[in-house]
């Protein structure tokens, strides 16, 4: 009876019960917060890990392997190896089920949700030998970070989208006013694909041997592939040869051509009266001498291109074999019916697309917007490196004053600062007839202090090149 009445005391004393519910909510808001983190006074299995970047990994962020959750990030810290390089070391507070991870494990930032929060993934290995608590995962583990959603639009940024609204107006006045010449180019198309149906056919046929053409044109590479050194070099050869009679053409080859059919008219007719003759004959050792020097110094490389000569001479006849097929083929290509039709119709569509194509050519050829377009969009998508990914956000303030770019306006800005004035061109200049081939898009000089609408007073330069 003394000790259930002392029970009754204690429950009937408000101060202890609320200091034990007082103690009971500290240590459940207590066990609450650090959940994250792990539970106190359970075993872990702790490792520390490497990336060359932790952009938005930050402390509390979950570790996985297969999915499934096995630990967090206790700590992030910036480390600098003796290159000057720094890096990312992770403190990772995993669970002992985890144990151990294997050696050669990789592992992966990726996102969680599309709001930017993060997790490492870790891929286990296939090897033996496991990882012991406080070993460290080396930063070549790591493989590049995934390119998130968001980072894909930052890249759209204020420059790229004015680019972009450049390059849009530059080929909108390439198309304008050209309707018609488009739809017949459609039009074009559309009944070359038609009419070259029967051409088709006839390439397909098994009369028309089409693939025994290839067949002869891979034979004749083939022969032609094992001699191709030399008679590269028997060209090189022939080159400095005729070249070397090049330096003494005029006046001793010249002279002796000039001489020759007088010479061989006196042989015929006077062949009993040598002595004319054997005087011309000096006349022309003597101006032939200069020529036989330079033969002299040139004979080495006479021999070697007759060296490399022979071999390809040898292997000649099987190349004429293949010659006479091949020809055979073409020709009985050319006699098909619908071939030259289908020349015709691919005549007629460049016909109708060269009006269009001599305004958006120069886009390219001229200005390089395509090139510089394609190479940005590469590098929009290229892998980290050891500051981050290529993408990024440009951050920058819009000015401030009446109809200022950052707020509504009713008309373009106009100061009174000399920041708050409107550049805008919707017409660039891009190379086309009659623009001087200049390459405004690109090039147009800011000026500060004042609005410019339309084509700007200054220029960076006229052309665009793509920088390495």
């Amino acid at each position: 009876m003394r000790n259930r009445s002392g029970i009754q005391g204690i429950a009937s004393s408000p101060v202890i019960v609320g200091a034990v519910t007082v103690l009971i909510v500290i240590v459940a808001v207590f066990l609450a917060y650090n959940a994250n983190n792990g539970l106190p006074f359970v075993a872990t299995y702790d490792l520390k890990a490497r990336l060359p970047n932790a952009t938005a990994l930050v402390k509390g962020n979950e570790v996985r392997i297969g999915g499934s959750r096995v630990g967090v990030v206790r700590t992030v810290t910036p480390v600098q190896l003796d290159n000057g390089a720094v890096i990312a070391e992770l403190d990772l507070k995993l669970d002992k089920s985890a144990e151990p991870v294997p050696a050669n494990s990789t592992m992966i930032i990726r996102p969680k949700s599309p709001l930017g929060l993060k997790y490492l993934q870790i891929v286990p290995g296939d090897s033996s030998r496991g990882l012991a608590a406080g070993d460290t995962i080396p930063v070549a583990a790591a493989r590049p970070e995934p390119v998130d959603i968001d980072e894909f639009f930052d890249t759209f940024d204020e420059p790229t989208r004015a680019a972009i609204q450049r390059n849009n107006a530059g080929f909108g006045t390439a198309f304008a006013g050209r309707g018609p010449q488009i739809n017949a180019a459609l039009g074009a198309i559309r009944s070359a694909a038609e009419n070259g149906q029967p051409v088709l056919r006839t390439l397909v046929a098994p009369s028309t041997n089409f693939g025994g053409f290839w067949e002869a044109l891979a034979d004749l590479s083939a022969t032609v592939a094992p001699v191709a050194e030399q008679q590269a070099s028997m060209f090189v050869a022939l080159d400095r040869t005729f070249a070397a009679f090049a330096r003494v053409s005029r006046p001793y080859i010249q002279e002796t051509i000039v001489k020759g059919p007088p010479t061989l008219e006196a042989v015929t007719a006077d062949l009993p009266a040598l002595r004319p003759f054997f005087r011309s004959s000096g006349r022309f050792f003597a101006a032939l001498k200069p020529g036989a020097r330079a033969l002299g110094a040139t004979s080495p490389t006479i021999n070697a291109a007759l060296r490399a000569g022979i071999p390809a001479l040898n292997r000649s006849p099987a190349l004429f074999a293949q010659l006479d097929p091949t020809a055979q083929a073409v020709l009985d290509f050319q006699r098909e019916p619908g071939v030259f039709n289908g020349l015709d119709l691919l005549t007629d569509l460049n016909e109708t697309l060269d009006p269009a194509i001599s305004y958006i050519a120069p886009a390219q050829t001229t200005c390089n917007y395509l090139t510089l377009a394609a190479s940005n969009l590469a590098d929009s998508f290229s892998e980290t490196n050891g500051n981050g990914n290529w993408l990024g956000a440009i951050v920058f303030e819009a000015p401030d004053g009446p109809n200022a770019e950052s707020q509504p306006a009713s008309a373009p800005a106009n100061g009174p600062n000399r920041k708050n004035h409107l550049h805008f061109n919707p017409y660039p200049r891009t190379a086309a007839p009659g623009q001087d081939d200049v390459c405004e898009a690109g090039n147009e000089r800011y000026t500060p202090g004042k609005t410019v609408i339309g084509h700007a007073p200054e220029l960076l330069g006229t052309t665009t090149v793509n920088e390495e």
